[in-house]
């Protein structure tokens, strides 16, 4: 989670596991000072985009006072067309979160009788049902957003206690009366960037242990390879110094540390002429490791930082501003800082898939294992075929996150009669990267099953402390392969352990 434990500016939110705003006098006429003034310039007839007059193409269509309460109703109503597959329960709770932390930041107009019902929907559970597709990021996320606006007015369907239902169903259950939009809310509550900073914000928490686990995996390739260890020595990072990649070398470095298979640093030199078929340096995608899964670290971070800019900041339209007493049309609704960090995050994990098909092709030939034989097979019959098909599936998997590492920014599309004509794709992004990395989970839940396989041959007790800590962890759950068999059951439990964080 990139939301502070503490709280948000003008400490009016905290979340812990459910959500908590401030009650006293100052913050309550603080917010409802934003919602009052935009009732004010109502009232002295002051046309205002969105509340005294129409959307987009349509902003030049003007409406009496009297129309904006069916204006706001109609909003969610109209947007309420998003298709695909619904977002889970998980992501529906944090979109209600960065919406709540966006409004009370007092510059959207509304009420704070508003936030309280988010805060009610968000304590009790209920969760809006919102449909995966229908946002280019526009005036933010319209379509997935008019879920939320839809439930709140007691619209629509919810998941609640895991099941999907009627959202006036649960709150005659429960005793809660639909909420009647104010001028202003509704709109507020559709046009931001929640939906988007939502699904990077899981997805993230998920490629983080992803990128750990790749570090093992890394480390168990030079160990089970027979690797030299002199490219990760701290000497050679430091003359390069991004965080990064010093990170990931030490990373590496400390798993395989106390190993009888690695070659020491500089031993190679010495060992040289003793060895037959020795380079005297591994391949790029050995030695290069920690330059490849550096760049990721430091990209995640870079991610982190504008997720959590953005789910702090107010990404509506227009901005309210009752102490200045002016009101501000603008475009923060726009996803661009999302969608350029979700991009890039495409591609770190199509590098990193990269380096793990390249390692693991090394891993299984008998050219280049360094003795482990054909296909890892422990059993040497011709008719058994070890990992051969399994480094297929491996590479196939790599070829799906390479094509879906195109930049979704560059594919803004002119919508709604050329108003929204410049868009950023921030919700596609998204949704794109958190795609990619089940697939990225089955190519390491395969890595991982090799290198315990590579232990077998080469000898548990002259593998590191850490290898054989993994190797014991993955033996509870995969047998070693002696006689040819299915192997999609273990690659699937041991993508599990892995969402599990164990093998980081």
């Amino acid at each position: 989670m990139i939301i502070d434990d503490k709280n948000v500016e003008y400490k009016n939110f905290t979340y812990k596991e459910g959500v908590r705003l401030r009650d006293d006098k100052e913050f309550i006429d603080f917010i409802d000072a934003g919602h009052n003034f935009l009732i004010s310039q109502m009232r002295l007839g002051i046309p205002i985009y969105g509340i005294t007059t129409g959307y987009g193409e349509a902003g030049c269509n003007y409406s009496v006072f009297e129309e904006a309460k069916e204006l706001q109703e109609n909003l969610y109503r109209f947007c309420g067309v998003g298709v695909g597959e619904y977002l889970d329960g998980e992501v529906s709770r944090l979109m209600m979160i960065a919406r709540l932390i966006s409004l009370s930041k007092g510059k959207s107009g509304v009420s704070y009788e508003l936030l309280k019902r988010f805060e009610l929907l968000i304590n009790k559970e209920i969760y809006p049902l919102i449909p995966s597709q229908g946002s280019v990021g526009a005036s933010g996320d319209l379509a997935p957003l008019s879920y939320i606006a839809a439930v709140i007015a007691g619209e629509r369907e919810v998941i609640y206690k895991n099941k999907i239902r009627d959202v006036m169903d649960v709150y005659n259950e429960l005793g809660i009366e639909p909420y009647v939009f104010k001028a202003k809310e509704a709109l507020a509550v559709i046009n931001g960037t929640a939906t988007m900073s939502a699904i990077a914000i899981k997805a993230l928490e998920e490629f983080e242990i992803l990128l750990e686990t790749m570090e093992t995996f890394v480390a168990g390739i030079y160990e089970v390879l027979l690797c030299d260890i002199t490219p990760l020595e701290p000497f050679v990072h430091e003359s390069k110094p991004f965080t990064g990649q010093k990170t990931t070398a030490n990373n590496i470095l400390q798993k395989c540390i106390d190993s009888n298979l690695t070659h020491k640093a500089f031993t190679r030199y010495e060992n040289f002429y003793l060895e037959n078929g020795q380079n005297i340096q591994d391949r790029y995608s050995i030695r290069c490791a920690p330059q490849v899964l550096g760049v990721a670290r430091d990209n995640l971070e870079i991610a982190k930082k504008w997720i959590e800019t953005e789910i702090n900041g107010v990404n509506d339209n227009p901005l309210i501003d009752p102490i200045g007493e002016k009101i501000y049309t603008s475009g923060n609704f726009y996803g661009g800082y999302i969608a350029h960090a979700m991009d890039t995050m495409r591609i770190c994990v199509g590098n990193i898939a990269d380096l793990l098909d390249k390692e693991f092709a090394l891993l299984i030939d008998h050219k280049f294992n360094k003795g482990l034989g054909e296909s890892l097979k422990l059993n040497k019959k011709a008719t058994h075929h070890g990992f051969k098909l399994i480094q297929v599936t491996l590479s196939s998997l790599s070829a799906d996150i390479l094509m879906n590492t195109n930049a979704a920014s560059l594919y803004s599309r002119s919508t709604e009669s050329f108003n929204q004509d410049k868009v950023s794709m921030g919700t596609t992004s998204a949704r794109n990267f958190a795609k990619q990395l089940p697939d990225l989970a089955n190519m390491l839940s395969i890595g991982l099953i090799g290198i315990a396989q590579a232990v077998d041959i080469r000898g548990y007790e002259k593998c590191s402390e850490n290898l054989q800590n993994f190797y014991n962890l993955l033996r509870k759950e995969v047998t070693k392969l002696e006689k040819d068999r299915r192997l999609d059951l273990d690659i699937k439990a041991v993508k599990q352990m892995i969402l599990n964080g164990n093998f980081i």
